[in-house]
């Protein structure tokens, strides 16, 4: 598959979509996040989800052994939004709600996906899943920005 799964919307407030395990799956998660908390009175901060949705999707993409779909899982919550990211392997993220004291090698490009998730979250976590498993994050209600 080249591209998402159909869009499915099982609830009114959750999205179901499956992505290809590539990067190409990023963008198309930023974009369905955008769009999913757009427009809406009061919801989580927009850039923050994107942020941290890509940094999930990404780490997937990257680690997680296999080659299955990952699925991202977006629900509007009363008191703000939850993400998930399920992929096919069953491993634990690393250092996700565990982490070690090392600070992130200023010059390396890679390792601060999940102190991203840790620090801008207001929760953050990981579950077994039948097929793999599921890393997660929540983001608090923020005001609605209006330009003036």
């Amino acid at each position: 598959m080249n591209g998402p799964a159909l869009y499915e919307r099982p609830a009114p407030a959750s999205w179901r979509v499956a992505l290809p395990h590539t990067v190409a799956a990023v963008p198309v998660a930023r974009a369905l996040v955008r769009t999913a908390l757009a427009g809406l009175e009061h919801t989580a901060d927009s850039d923050t989800a994107e942020l941290l949705t890509a940094e999930l999707v990404a780490n997937a993409v990257e680690h997680a052994a296999g080659n299955g779909p990952i699925e991202l899982v977006v629900e509007l919550l009363p008191t703000g939004c939850r993400v998930e990211v399920h992929d096919p392997d069953p491993a634990p993220p690393g250092d996700l709600t565990h982490p070690h004291r090392a600070v992130p090698d200023p010059w390396q490009e890679h390792g601060r996906g999940l102190l991203l998730i840790r620090t801008l979250s207001s929760s953050c976590g990981h579950r077994p899943t039948e097929s793999g498993k599921a890393v997660w994050f929540r983001l608090p209600l923020t005001p609605h920005r209006r330009l003036v």
